[in-house]
């Protein structure tokens, strides 16, 4: 009788030390062509904009624009008073004319003074005198014309006109008011394309820049997509035109821009915009990558990584470098194979090494009532 009981208490010692596999959920890593995107937070800036500001001093006689309006290049938009110009002009053309009076009768004398050298009537000192003074009202003649020039000039900045088409601010200063070159009398913005100014991070900087040079075709920009907060998805089509030529070292980001065409003015500079950057292949198309659930990874510090269930059964740590998220799963860059099984579900009761009873489930997005069932029975 001692030596059965003796052998009872052997065979149950084992059975009690050895923990039961673990029951987790498992997928298959799954491999198929996607268009890799990443997204960014960013502003829309106006490709142009100008301060339009007068030219010339003077009283603000008329506004010829309605604020907010559409204006074309050359439009009038002020009217400074032109009297004073035009008085000014005046006297000019009178100088320039009095000048060129001078100057003819200079060569005249000149002419005559040339045969009377030739008849030794007079000094060859006195010839080259009036050489002398009539090439010096040629010159006040030129001056005086460059005055009438000027005078022109101002009396034209007296009318200002939008340098660009473009959509006009408000008029900050109205009829009456005495302006001078420091006065901003309105801003105006070009409204048919416009920028999408956002910061990218150093894996997005290293993917595109071999894309995005001098003279590149559009065959080979990078695409990027923009949604405002209003809208759904990213219905706006772009192309990246822009990355600066160095990286922000405090934060680890580069500043970016894409360009966008704005014909019907949806798109207005300020504007706070989703970007949805391309980062496939060579010519925006897809590419093979692994995609992974984000529940099936977890953080060791600063790492990422994923419970692999080995052929053995057990579970093998493993660190993966992940990209980002496309079709509802996370992309893997490196760390596994296709067609590997991972732990999903129930990785609180996994160890590296522990012996594992996985039940297998699909990798592809479940619906929410499937998802929701699923992670029960994983639990």
């Amino acid at each position: 009788m001692l030596f059965a009981g003796c052998d009872r208490a052997g065979g149950q010692a084992p059975a009690a030390g050895a923990p039961p596999p673990a029951p987790v959920s498992a997928a298959t890593v799954i491999e198929k062509e996607i268009v890799e995107t990443q997204e960014f937070s960013g502003r829309l800036e106006a490709v142009e904009r100008v301060e339009i500001r007068p030219r010339v001093p003077g009283y603000i006689t008329a506004v010829h624009f309605t604020p907010g309006a559409l204006v074309k290049k050359g439009q009038p938009l002020f009217s400074i008073d032109p009297r004073p110009y035009q008085a000014e002009l005046e006297r000019a053309e009178a100088n320039v004319n009095s000048a060129r009076a001078r100057a003819d009768l200079a060569g005249v004398e000149l002419e005559r003074a040339g045969r009377l050298l030739e008849d030794r009537a007079i000094a060859r000192r006195e010839f080259d005198e009036r050489a002398a003074a009539q090439k010096d009202l040629q010159a006040a003649a030129r001056s005086a014309r460059a005055e009438v020039e000027t005078a022109r000039l101002n009396l034209g900045y007296t009318r200002v006109t939008s340098p660009i088409d473009g959509r006009a601010s408000k008029a900050e200063i109205t009829v009456g008011n005495l302006v001078d070159g420091s006065a901003v009398l309105t801003s105006v913005v070009s409204t048919d394309r416009i920028y999408a100014s956002f910061d990218g991070d150093e894996d997005t900087y290293l993917r595109v820049r071999a894309r995005v040079r001098t003279g590149a075709r559009d065959d080979e920009s990078v695409p990027v997509r923009i949604g405002l907060a209003n809208e759904t998805g990213f219905p706006h089509e772009g192309r990246l035109e822009f990355v600066d030529n160095r990286l922000d070292p405090a934060t680890g980001s580069v500043r970016m821009r894409a360009t966008f065409a704005n014909k019907d003015g949806t798109l207005v500079p300020g504007l706070f915009a989703r970007v949805q950057l391309s980062g496939g292949t060579r010519t925006g198309g897809a590419a093979r990558a692994l995609l992974i659930h984000d529940r099936a990874v977890s953080t060791d510090q600063d790492r990422k990584f994923v419970f692999v269930i080995g052929k053995d059964g057990k579970a093998e740590y493993r660190p993966v470098v992940l990209g980002p998220a496309a079709d509802g799963l996370r992309i893997v860059r490196k760390g596994l194979a296709p067609g590997e099984k991972i732990v999903v579900g129930g990785l609180q009761r996994v160890r590296p090494g522990a012996p594992l009873q996985p039940k297998l489930v699909p990798m592809e997005p479940p619906d929410a009532p499937a998802q929701a069932g699923a992670q029960a029975k994983a639990g």
